[in-house]
């Protein structure tokens, strides 16, 4: 049976943490301690109550376990937010199977999907309520719909692109108060995997009985708030109080009601923070496999930190209890592997979803035509990358991990393409300055850099963020050598993840440094063979404007890029899986033959680093942003062995 039959009908894949076919007993729920003894003193309802009426039922990773202690992890600095994300699991209608085989029911309790995949209509759980005890109904799931998606000012016109098919967004329809179906203009066969995604959960992420008072629809007085708050309109307050998902604002406010494991304190993350800490959500809905509600650990707490080398500092110091996010650099592995004694962790392996440890990102739609041209010219990007030793880049910065790799998908994936894996990867500067001398630049100036037919420097710099990846900082130190003595006056250019991002925003750099999803998720996250992220399609960040606007903002691609665009909507239009398939080939393809991102080295499998005490910890899960690690372990069912 195809992964599309399983999920069409519901039906659970089942894995390390499945819903069981046998409730358990609402008779024998029980709760974390100080949750208990909240209900003897009157202050908070009993645990039954609390929980929905067929709560899903986790089975442990090992064990049963038991209340308590604290997890302790590292942020870096003020925007960081994914790290949070990433550990709490984006709580949607469905998630990842734990081994990213494929969806299964999450806060849905089941689907049924029409036959056309245009129509979605979902269960939710009875009895299920947010953070603060209030319902969650289908009025929660109607309010996005109604209120949020097909409201042209909050999304400004332009829709997250998941929830758009056939160039309108989502309808909904509310068939009773635990019953909601979502329906397209055209088929979308990849829509509950899409509903997976880690910026997809917008159906479940807001509640209607809190956020309305922050909506005109709701609220007639909603300037006064406006006007209080300092905001510049009702959508600005509505995410400074309600969040959104790609922005720190969702975890700086208390009050605001989530569906998570744990909620955000007083301590909550805003630019000045120091530390961020997560309690116990008391109406958490899911319970093991003895009837005990999750989660296990009482607290969440992340310090804040500036740079990944304080980080490693705590890893060795026993301060870190769970953590792989800005740790796992290659050269953090011999070091964390001789203090696992002294620091009291091990380690757990990760299987890297992406395709690439470090690509390069020439900006196509440069603000200099000049620059525009030279970067917009496939022999200059394939000259960049005919210059670069990446034998000697992974044997000095990567530790000999990797191959030397462009953007495609993983050898082992059904969608592996040899060009767009490996095309151009020999080290070959002598073809690289044939290439640069028959594109008319064959002229220097007296330091041996090449002139433009206007008479400038071939000159730009390379974007990176030193806190982010700290290898990328010396291979590029070694890239940039490598393209010098190619004659091109190259820079590298170090700043704060922030500025990174405005830079970016703003369309204002010539080169950025990242790495390159699509290892192992090339149809999740296809940003780099297509401009469809506007924040992640660096090489073309105008064309994703253009593209997630719907036409109105940005710049129009070229036609190449269009047809990628067609195809994809086509493919996303497909239930068949050989239908997919087929669409997305050609989309490599396409991409293989324009050559638009240089990547350096396949990324190689990473570690983390878990407490020696901290149980039902996979010995081993997907590192992917799509994924996202670790959610879909579901670290609500981690506990410390006493």
């Amino acid at each position: 049976m195809s992964l599309y039959r399983h999920i069409k009908t519901g039906a659970v894949l089942f894995g390390a943490c499945a819903l069981l076919a046998s409730p358990v007993s609402a008779a024998s729920y029980s709760e974390a301690p100080a949750l208990a003894e909240a209900v003897a003193a009157g202050t908070l309802p009993a645990v039954a109550e609390r929980l929905p009426s067929s709560p899903e039922i986790v089975t442990p990773v090992e064990a049963v376990g038991s209340y308590g202690g604290v997890i302790r992890r590292g942020l870096r600095g003020s925007s960081d937010h994914n790290n949070i994300l990433r550990f709490l699991s984006p709580q949607g209608l469905t998630r990842w199977e734990m081994d990213f085989s494929g969806v299964k029911p999450n806060i849905a309790e089941n689907w049924s999907v029409s036959d056309d995949a245009t129509e979605y209509t979902f269960t939710l759980r009875k009895g299920m309520k947010w953070s603060d005890g209030a319902p969650f109904t289908a009025d929660d799931v109607m309010f996005f719909v109604d209120d949020l998606l097909n409201n042209k000012e909050f999304y400004g016109g332009s829709p997250p692109s998941r929830f758009v098919i056939a160039g309108s967004p989502m309808q909904g329809e509310k068939i009773d108060d635990h019953t909601v179906k979502l329906s397209f203009a055209g088929p979308y066969g990849q829509f509950l995997q899409e509903l997976a995604t880690p910026l997809a959960q917008q159906p479940v992420l807001w509640a209607k009985h809190y956020c309305k008072q922050f909506h005109p629809t709701y609220n007639a007085d909603v300037q006064s708030l406006v006007d209080a708050e300092g905001a510049t309109d009702w959508v600005d307050l509505y995410k400074r109080k309600c969040g959104d998902l790609e922005i720190p604002a969702r975890w700086g406010n208390p009050d605001r009601p989530t569906l998570d494991p744990w909620v955000v304190s007083e301590e909550a993350y805003t630019g000045d923070a120091t530390r961020v800490v997560f309690n116990r959500n008391p109406y958490f809905w899911q319970v093991d496999t003895n009837g005990q509600q999750l989660p296990y650990v009482d607290s969440v707490r992340w310090g804040v930190e500036q740079d990944a080398e304080s980080l490693v500092l705590q890893v060795i110091a026993g301060e870190i209890d769970f953590q792989r996010r800005h740790l796992d650099a290659p050269k953090n592995r011999p070091v964390f592997y001789e203090n696992q004694e002294a620091g009291g962790y091990t380690m757990y392996t990760l299987d890297t979803a992406s395709s690439n440890a470090m690509a390069f990102y020439f900006n196509l739609n440069h603000q200099d035509e000049t620059m525009r041209d030279l970067f917009s010219n496939k022999d200059f990007r394939v000259a960049m990358s005919l210059g670069m030793d990446r034998e000697e880049i992974i044997d000095l910065v990567f530790l000999g991990q990797g191959e030397p790799w462009q953007i495609g998908a993983k050898r082992s994936h059904k969608l592996f393409d040899e060009r767009l894996s490996t095309q151009f990867t020999d080290y070959d500067p002598d073809q690289a300055n044939a290439l640069l001398d028959s594109m008319g630049l064959e002229k220097r100036d007296s330091d041996g850099f090449r002139l433009m037919s206007n008479g400038s420097k071939v000159s730009f710099a390379v974007d990176v963020i030193p806190t982010m990846q700290p290898e990328w900082v010396d291979a590029l130190e070694l890239v940039v050598s490598y393209w010098q003595e190619l004659g091109i006056d190259v820079s590298s250019n170090p700043m704060e993840r922030s500025i990174y991002y405005e830079r970016g925003d703003s369309n204002a750099f010539d080169v950025q440094i990242w790495n390159a999803p699509g290892g192992l998720d090339p149809t999740l996250s296809p940003r780099n063979v297509m401009a469809v992220h506007p924040q992640g399609s660096r090489f073309a960040l105008e064309w994703a404007k253009w593209y997630t606007s719907g036409g109105s903002d940005g710049v129009e691609p070229n036609d190449s890029m269009k047809k990628r665009f067609n195809l994809f909507a086509e493919y996303k239009s497909k239930a068949d899986p050989a239908d997919q398939d087929r669409l997305f080939r050609e989309i490599h393809s396409i991409a293989a033959d324009e050559f638009e991102v240089i990547g350096v080295v396949s990324d190689a499998n990473r570690v983390g680093v878990v407490n020696k005490n901290l149980r039902n910890v996979p010995e081993a899960m997907p590192r992917a942003w799509m994924y996202p690690d670790p959610g879909p372990t579901l670290p609500q069912q981690y506990y410390y062995e006493q």
